[in-house]
């Protein structure tokens, strides 16, 4: 008899659980674009906003896409003064070893040469010449050792995760004539979950926009008009005049590795909409990695960003919430002050799920006492912040944080009151307290 039972129950739940299963995978199909990659993600390049990803949380090798944080933290040593355009690098055995090394893209440079630190930068951001970015480390760090520990300094500093940085290039260190960084492994090779590559591209060009005046060159001669001139073509084949041409593309940066495959961080801009978009070890239907496969990716990425996506304006500045338009204030000449959002709240939100979004409120109880301002305090002052809920659905969340919030601040300066103002208003919530007691006690009697 419980055999038969479970017989039954076996026969109902079966076909149930294929049901569910059948479901579940429909609902994960939805989320994919039929891109073959091992990693990817795209995020809108304005406010941080990840508007798709694709195992985006694990490391995987990044090759030359590491360009990007030695570009950043050469930007950041022009700007601060360390190091200049002009400044020249000398070649020593190192940097002339790695550059005769045909087998990798570089430009050559002379054993007795002398290149300013501009044209190495150039030869790096459109050809991705290696031998040149190990001469920009040396020149800002002194070795590319020390160039590493200024890499996973800055790395922690704009909260980049899971990462692991062994050279500058993001070559396998197998390659660097066994003058690899000290500390660092043979064979070793830098990784990094394509969210925190994205988020590395994301401050770059939030930092240092004038990067994509380098990217953005299809082709240009090294050294033009000398015997070590070199014609240099972007490896951004997505570019004007190339065979994988998009509409918008002006950067960002290539890498290719036995171990990383092959890897693309790009960004393209149409009308008010940027994104950014990585992908990571992109293969063919059959499996197979190749150039084209990462560009396919990549365009199936920034079509969808397009196409689905639109920059919305949520909140707009000067936005007062009906609910909650003002706060009370003590020991001020005003009873209470107005408050607003100061900024507007924009984003690129699926234009399909743009209703489904509501800014929120709050209010830092901090700054507050017995829920009121003390004055005196300054116009703009800020109480707290409006941050976008989604009300259902799933949120991928910014590259930055878990939410985009503003500040919410004061309308107008309100002025500690005199002290006789002070003193009458003390004056009179003392016999306002004791006319109130007793109205209390009264109607107590009556009850």
């Amino acid at each position: 008899m419980k055999h038969k039972f479970r017989k039954y129950v076996a026969m109902i739940a079966i076909p149930l659980l294929l049901l569910v299963t059948i479901g579940t995978h429909s609902t994960h199909a939805e989320e994919r674009l039929g891109i073959h990659v091992d990693g990817a993600i795209l995020i809108d390049a304005d406010s941080g906003k990840i508007l798709y990803e694709e195992n985006a949380d694990t490391p995987l090798g990044i090759a030359s896409m590491t360009k990007m944080l030695t570009e950043y933290i050469l930007f950041e040593a022009i700007q601060e003064g360390k190091i200049s355009w002009d400044q020249e690098y000398k070649v020593n055995d190192y940097t002339y070893a790695v550059s005769q090394d045909r087998r990798l893209s570089n430009v050559p440079l002379r054993r007795d040469g002398t290149y300013t630190i501009r044209e190495l930068y150039e030869s790096v951001a459109i050809y991705s010449a290696n031998a040149s970015t190990i001469a920009i480390a040396e020149t800002i760090a002194g070795t590319e050792t020390e160039f590493l520990k200024l890499m996973n300094s800055k790395a922690k500093e704009l909260g980049l995760t899971d990462y692991k940085l062994v050279n500058s290039t993001g070559l396998n260190n197998s390659y660097l004539q066994g003058m690899h960084p000290a500390g660092t492994g043979v064979d070793d090779e830098n990784v990094m979950p394509a969210k925190s590559v994205a988020k590395l591209a994301y401050h770059l060009l939030k930092d240092f926009p004038e990067v994509l005046d380098t990217t953005s060159i299809n082709t240009k001669i090294f050294r033009e008009g000398t015997s070590d001139a070199i014609k240099m073509d972007n490896w951004n084949f997505m570019l004007p005049g190339f065979v994988y041409e998009y509409e918008g593309i002006d950067g960002l940066k290539t890498g290719t590795t036995d171990f990383a495959g092959h890897c693309f961080t790009g960004t393209a801009k149409r009308g008010d909409k940027r994104v950014i978009a990585v992908v990571m070890k992109a293969v063919d239907a059959q499996g197979v990695g190749s150039y084209k496969a990462r560009f396919d990716a990549t365009r199936a990425l920034f079509d969808y960003g397009f196409n689905q996506f639109s920059v919305e304006e949520f909140v707009p500045a000067g936005y007062e919430f009906k609910d909650q338009k003002e706060l009370a204030v003590i020991k001020g000449k005003e009873s209470s002050v107005g408050i607003a959002v100061k900024d507007p709240i924009r984003m690129m939100v699926k234009t399909s799920e743009k209703e489904l979004y509501e800014p929120k409120l709050t209010i830092d109880e901090s700054k507050l006492k017995k829920d009121a301002l003390q004055a005196p305090f300054e116009k703009d002052a800020v109480v707290g912040h409006v941050e976008l809920v989604k009300k259902e659905g799933t949120d991928y969340g910014f590259i930055d944080s878990d939410n985009l919030s503003v500040d919410v601040v004061t309308t107008s300066e309100v002025e500690k009151a005199g002290w006789f103002s002070l003193t009458m208003r003390a004056i009179g919530d003392f016999f306002a307290g004791i006319w109130t007691s007793a109205t209390d006690f009264v109607k107590g009697i009556f009850k």
